[in-house]
């Protein structure tokens, strides 16, 4: 009987590649791995390697097509943003299950996402599109503040700024116009580079769900609570406990909308992360800020076990292979993540209290991910941590407590 096959797009940038071998690994799934850069082993393992051009997803799957006739494939897996699409245009071209590849794209491409929001009737901020080449004193007459820039393809709240006023709103409009020139975001924007999303800043606390679609239904995974305030200028994420301490009733709206916003864009298959806030107090209205057709980023997802202690990356590639998840569920108790901030650009030198921090109550692993002598870059221009915090325990409340508390325990020395 021939082992299952499965492509892993893996970019050289993603935190995530070892937790997704070893899924694969324990499933005793070969893997194949798919990425931008040519390995010097690839001529070495042709059967296991495979360069894609994830800015052309037409000719990463005329690539899949070639690679599959000689070494076929079972399932295809984006674990980013960035190969969302270029998946789907594969997995459509394999005929294996899949996102349509415009869902794909709209889900990518933040201004697609809200017009096709809207036209599914999903609460979100109200919006308009600019150009970089817009004269922002002129867009700044007429608009309604406090209001949120943001690029229409990136991630991580990179390059998101709030504007409070007039004067404000021109100078981030200015400063990010200036951004999305240099060559890196050129590159990485193409046809869509030079649009702005303006969009109305939403008040509220924001949560997150991590959900998988089979078949345009939604099984919701986990809500994730974002203890700390979100207010800007800059939107940093530092902290996700779950389960969500919120109100059953809250949390069924929340997978409501997060279903409806799904089905609006056109994502049928495959894992999803949705972003919402919650307005308002009596009742508690959710609203969808963004929704990505692939799973939580960076390594947040080791917060997530099922059953017996599967991992996140081995229940999507069951649920990409066709096999049976359903009765996988989350493990009992609380766990969460801190992605730990940088607090300030630099050269990072050396890192203080890792054990301090490892022996707190609850702390199961304490991983930084930046080496010495990395260059720290802040938001809105950056895009990485220092690393990730998790914990363990019997409720959310010990688990944040446990987060910062190891956090506090670390220091950074950073010139």
């Amino acid at each position: 009987m021939r082992v299952e096959r499965v492509l892993l797009l893996l970019p050289t940038s993603t935190y995530r590649t070892r937790d997704f071998l070893q899924a694969a690994e324990s499933l005793g799934v070969e893997a194949v791995v798919g990425s931008e850069e040519t390995s010097t082993l690839e001529s070495y393992q042709p059967e296991r390697l495979l360069t894609l051009d994830f800015l052309d997803p037409a000719g990463a799957a005329s690539s899949a097509v070639r690679f599959h006739a000689r070494c076929p494939l079972d399932a295809v897996i984006a674990v980013d943003e960035e190969t969302a699409v270029v998946a789907a245009a594969i997995a459509e071209a394999l005929g294996l299950p899949h996102n349509p590849p415009a869902a794909a794209s709209r889900a990518r491409l933040k201004h697609r996402m809200r017009e096709a929001l809207a036209a599914g009737g999903v609460p979100q901020p109200s919006f308009t599109l600019a150009r970089t080449g817009d004269d922002p004193r002129l867009l700044a007459r007429g608009l309604t503040y406090p209001l949120v820039l943001k690029p229409v393809f990136l991630s991580g709240s990179r390059g998101v700024v709030r504007v409070d006023d007039r004067e404000s709103f021109v100078r981030r409009f200015d400063w990010l116009s200036g951004f999305l020139a240099t060559p890196e975001m050129r590159a990485h924007g193409g046809d869509e580079g030079d649009s702005v999303l303006i969009e109305e800043y939403v008040d509220g606390r924001e949560v997150a769900l991590e959900g998988l679609l089979t078949d345009g239904r939604l099984r919701p995974l986990a809500i994730f609570d974002k203890p700390d305030p979100l207010v800007g200028p800059f939107f940093e994420e530092t902290i996700y406990v779950t389960p969500s301490r919120l109100p059953e009733a809250v949390q069924k709206e929340i997978a409501r909308v997060s279903a409806d916003a799904a089905r609006a864009i056109g994502l049928r298959h495959g894992p999803i992360h949705a972003e919402l806030r919650l307005r308002g107090e009596s009742p508690v209205a959710p609203v969808m800020i963004e929704i990505a057709g692939r799973s939580i980023g960076g390594l947040c997802s080791r917060t997530l076990r099922f059953g017996l202690g599967i991992s996140l990356e081995e229940l999507l590639l069951r649920h990409a292979l066709g096999r049976e998840v359903e009765e996988l569920a989350r493990e009992a108790g609380a766990s969460g993540v801190m992605m730990i901030p940088i607090p300030k650009g630099g050269k990072l030198k050396e890192t203080r209290g890792l054990e301090e921090a490892r022996a707190v109550s609850g702390i199961e692993e304490v991983t930084i991910t930046a080496h010495p002598e990395k260059t720290l870059v802040l938001l809105p221009e950056g895009s990485s941590y220092l690393g990730f915090i998790f914990a363990r325990a019997a409720d959310p409340e010990s688990v944040e407590r446990a987060l910062r508390e190891a956090h506090a325990r670390l220091s950074f020395e950073i010139r």
